[in-house]
């Protein structure tokens, strides 16, 4: 069963299957928001979707940045990533035409940044999120 079934703009059904959700900002106690912090918050997560699901492709979504404030500081200006962190297992039909699709799936461990705190659907997906090359980025399995 899934959480959620989004279109994506190529016009592949693919089902959300399990997410993480998390504050992007969680246990950041000194500093700011700024590029190299974003790195870091970024590669963290791509590692969690990798070390979740060893044997799915991951990918991570770019993220929509906010600039808050241009001034010259020691890292860099304040830009910060959406507030919530997202870490999901998408599965649809089997990618290779070949394949039986009785017998095989595709799937694929995203990381992306939302807004709000909700599960993504075709109304509120980031656009980022719809337009996944899903045939290039997937990789197909058998059950």
């Amino acid at each position: 069963m899934s959480l959620s079934r989004m279109v994506l703009s190529s016009g592949r059904s693919v089902d959300l299957t399990e997410i993480r959700m998390s504050s992007t900002y969680a246990g950041f106690l000194e500093g700011y928001p700024c590029k190299p912090v974003n790195e870091m918050v970024t590669r963290r997560l791509q590692w969690q979707a990798e070390q979740t699901f060893p044997s799915t492709p991951s990918h991570l979504v770019p993220p929509r940045l906010t600039y808050k404030d241009p001034t010259p500081r020691a890292f860099g200006p304040v830009v910060e990533l959406p507030p919530v962190a997202c870490v999901g297992l998408f599965r649809s039909t089997a990618i290779a035409p070949d394949l039986d699709p009785v017998l095989h799936r595709s799937s694929l461990a995203v990381v992306w940044f939302q807004t709000p705190l909700s599960v993504p659907t075709d109304e509120s997906a980031d656009p980022g999120l719809r337009d996944l090359n899903w045939d290039e980025l997937a990789g197909d399995y058998e059950l």
